[in-house]
């Protein structure tokens, strides 16, 4: 599970009182001038449903190192450029667990949620190209299937497309190649949710209603004013309903053929999100195509898509097992760099998992946090397990910084102790007090909401 990365510091003075009261895990629209984000920012930090993450490797048998690493790189905003450093901004925090984040907004950034504007002025000065023209936050299911890359297909390798993110889009450093090419790894690792409903080469299979049936006919019908067309022309259904292609369709230029692969869970939907679902897709295709259809039609070409774009549990419940997880894997990456002396590796490791910690520590609310009533000693329990893990990586890095091998493999069997035999215990005895608990969850925000908007009307 990929947590966001917002640094939740980032309030208004007026608020701080309030912030070390409600623990600092403030996951909605950012207020005030200390935050280099623009305010009302949403990042959908406090969502409690993340978009489940298949990958092919866990199919076969485990992630390698590789995915691992790249996976630890995307969530780390230190791999990006100093706005996105200082305000907790990572590739993780557009894809969610390899999804988009349809719930993503930034003032002056988004035409709408989900949508981001990659040349404008904030994480890049110089690769503001002076006009407003945010593009959809794409999924990243199924990457490797999907060449070209970007909204527009400029890039035909991932490897550069991920290098133009990094250094032009965000103004990050110049990785290296091992990091570009462990992201790429990760990336390409990302799956597709399985689909009952679609058989091979892309049919329609299963259970399948007429009206889905009728939708799968139309869908390669051949448009009646020009019959060298049809949705299934570029939506090719045996080739994971792309043809690898730009068109333009009369929404402002040369765009790639997007996947229709999970997409129910994509939306907004075009290159720059205009519209918000399938039927709003199909009426823009009748009236720019002329295709004549009539009410029946689109119904049925909706419920085709629908059920192309499925897929079995998109969603999990968000969890400190879910971040422990993750952690574990991360940990793997550590325990590699720590034996080899890799400073750079184990410090990028440190960071990334630090943050993931401090997080999850916001979680269980300390015993000032009047909004949350019983559990104080479990949530003081749980607290300080995850923050002796913050400290037991810092050692690590600080005995691998000054070459003490030997302090680092002894801290980070600590570390792994900790993990495996108290942590979790700790965590789950806290769970009914923490915000992972709808009702908790519900209780906290509703108080942080009433008093930053009294904030604002006293104001």
């Amino acid at each position: 599970m990929t947590s966001l990365h917002l640094r939740r510091g980032a309030l208004f003075s007026g608020l701080a009182v309030l912030v070390l009261l409600l623990g600092q895990a403030v996951a909605f629209p950012v207020d005030g001038d200390k935050t280099v984000l623009p305010v009302s920012t949403e990042l959908n930090e406090d969502a409690l449903d993340k978009p489940r993450e298949v990958f092919q490797s866990e199919r076969t048998g485990r992630k390698s190192y590789l995915v691992n690493l790249g996976d630890l790189a995307f969530n780390s905003p230190g791999l990006l450029g100093p706005v996105a450093r200082q305000g907790g901004v990572s590739c993780g925090t557009c894809h969610v667990n390899g999804a988009n984040n349809s719930k993503f907004f930034m003032p002056k950034m988004s035409s709408r949620p989900g949508t981001f504007d990659t040349t404008g002025p904030l994480f890049n000065p110089k690769a503001n190209n002076l006009a407003f023209d945010p593009v959809r936050i794409p999924s990243l299911r199924g990457a490797r299937y999907l060449a070209p890359y970007g909204a527009d297909g400029r890039f035909a390798s991932l490897r550069d497309f991920v290098h133009n993110v990094i250094t032009n889009e965000f103004a990050g450093p110049e990785p290296s190649p091992a990091t570009l090419d462990a992201i790429v790894a990760y990336i390409q690792d990302i799956d597709f949710l399985p689909n009952p409903s679609l058989g091979p080469a892309g049919r329609l299979a299963g259970k399948i209603s007429e009206a889905e049936r009728r939708g799968e006919a139309l869908f390669s019908k051949p448009f009646p004013h020009d019959p060298s067309l049809s949705c299934s022309g570029c939506h090719v259904p045996s080739s994971g309903f792309v043809d690898h292609q730009q068109h333009d369709i009369g929404s402002g230029g040369l765009f790639k053929t997007p996947t229709l692969r999970n997409a129910d869970f994509n939306a907004p939907y075009f290159h720059d999100g205009r519209f918000d679902d399938f039927n709003q897709v199909v009426d823009y295709f009748d009236r720019t195509f002329q295709l004549g259809l009539s009410t029946q039609d689109k119904g049925d070409l909706v419920a085709y898509l629908t059920a192309v774009g499925d897929g079995t549990q998109p969603y999990e419940r968000d969890g400190a097992g879910a971040t422990l997880k993750e952690i574990n894997d991360f940990s793997s990456v550590l325990a590699i760099a720590v034996t080899a002396g890799d400073k750079d590796t184990v410090a990028l490791a440190v960071d990334t998992i630090g943050r993931e910690l401090r997080e999850l520590t916001e979680q269980y609310p300390d015993r000032k946090n009047t909004s949350v009533s019983g559990g104080e000693e479990h949530r003081v329990l749980a607290r300080n397990s995850l923050k002796e893990l913050v400290l037991t990586l810092r050692r690590i890095e600080m005995a691998v910084g000054a070459g003490r091998t030997s302090d680092a493999t002894t801290e980070l069997r600590n570390f792994r102790y900790l993990m495996a035999a108290a942590v979790p215990a700790l965590l789950a005895s806290a769970e009914p007090w923490s915000l992972f608990n709808q009702d908790v969850h519900d209780q906290h925000y509703a108080a942080l909401r009433q008093v930053m908007q009294s904030k604002h009307v006293s104001h």
